[in-house]
C-alpha cells in the first residue's frame, strides 16, 4: 500500500500499540489490588486499602468471623470484640447474662446493663427497699441520705419531723440545721427568744448578724452602749470608716495628736 493510504495504516497501527501499552498496566494494577484483598473484606471507600466486612474483624492480617453470643448483636466497630449485649443483658466473659432486676426497679441507661430503684425506694444491696417517709416530710430526688426531707416549718429530729417553735419577732428559714429560724431586723437571738436591739443616740441598726446589732454614725465611735463624738485634733481628718481619724501628710499620729516628724526632712 502506498501514498496517503499507507500513511494512514501506519498511523493507525501506532495508535493501537499505544492504547495497548496504556491499558495493560492499568488492568494489571487493578488485578493486583483485587488479589491483595482477603476474603470477607472490601476495598476502602476512600483512598487505598481495605476493611473487613460487617460481621468480620481483623485477626493476623485476615478477616475472621465475629462470634456473637446469644442475646447480643454486632456493633459494626473495627475495635473491641465486635459485639455488644442486648438491652437487659450484661457482659460476662464471652457471654451475655440477663440483668437480675429486683422488684420496684428499672433498667438504667442506654445499654440497660444496670438498674435503679423506682421513686420511693432506695437500693439496699441487690434489692429496692421502700423509703419510710415520716409525717410532715416529702420524698427527695437524691440517692443519698434518708431519701426524704421535712416540710417547711419542721426539722428532722430522731427520724421524724418536729415542728419548729418560732419566737415572737422571728421568722422561719429554709435551713434544715441550727434552730430553723432567725430574728426580724432590729432583734437579736438570745436563747430561744428575739430581743430588741437598743440603738443609742447617734447610732443606727446594722445588717451584721453578729455583734451589738448597731453602728455609730460618721463622726462618732462606739464606747460601751453609746456613740461618742470623735474629737479631731489639729491637722487630722476622719478616716474611711468615719469612726476614727488619721493625720494629714506629713503629720504623724501619736498619743492622740498629729505632730511633725522633723527627722524625715
Amino acid at each position: 500500500m502506498t501514498g496517503k493510504f499507507a500513511g494512514r495504516a501506519v498511523s493507525g497501527s501506532i495508535l493501537l500499540q499505544c492504547a495497548a501499552l496504556l491499558t495493560a498496566p492499568a488492568l494489571s494494577h487493578a488485578q493486583t489490588v483485587a488479589d491483595e484483598i482477603p476474603p470477607n473484606a472490601s476495598a476502602a471507600n476512600f483512598g487505598t486499602g481495605w476493611a473487613c466486612d460487617r460481621g468480620f474483624r481483623l485477626v493476623d492480617g485476615a478477616c475472621a468471623a465475629v462470634m456473637v453470643p446469644d442475646n447480643a448483636h454486632l456493633t459494626g466497630s473495627a475495635y473491641g470484640v465486635g459485639w455488644q449485649c442486648d438491652r437487659g443483658y450484661k457482659n460476662s466473659g464471652d457471654t451475655c447474662v440477663a440483668v437480675a432486676l429486683p422488684a420496684n426497679a428499672y433498667l438504667n441507661g442506654a445499654t440497660g446493663d444496670t438498674w435503679k430503684c423506682e421513686r420511693g425506694y432506695r437500693r439496699t444491696n441487690d434489692a429496692c427497699e421502700a423509703i419510710v417517709v415520716p409525717a410532715n416530710a416529702y420524698l427527695t430526688q437524691s440517692d443519698f441520705g434518708s431519701g426524704w426531707t421535712c416540710e417547711r416549718g419542721y426539722q428532722a429530729v430522731a427520724g421524724g419531723c418536729l415542728a419548729i417553735s418560732v419566737p415572737e419577732n422571728g421568722y422561719l428559714t429554709d435551713a434544715q440545721v441550727d434552730s430553723g429560724w432567725k430574728c426580724d431586723r432590729g432583734y437579736r437571738a438570745r436563747a430561744d427568744a428575739c430581743i430588741a436591739v437598743t440603738v443609742p443616740e447617734h447610732g443606727y441598726l446594722s445588717n451584721l448578724v453578729y455583734g451589738s446589732g448597731w453602728d455609730c454614725n460618721r463622726g462618732y465611735r462606739p464606747e460601751g452602749a453609746s456613740c461618742v463624738a470623735i474629737g479631731l485634733p489639729e491637722n487630722a481628718y476622719l478616716d474611711y470608716s468615719g469612726n476614727d481619724w488619721e493625720c494629714n501628710e506629713p503629720y504623724r499620729k501619736r498619743n492622740g495628736v498629729c505632730f511633725m516628724d522633723n527627722r524625715n526632712e
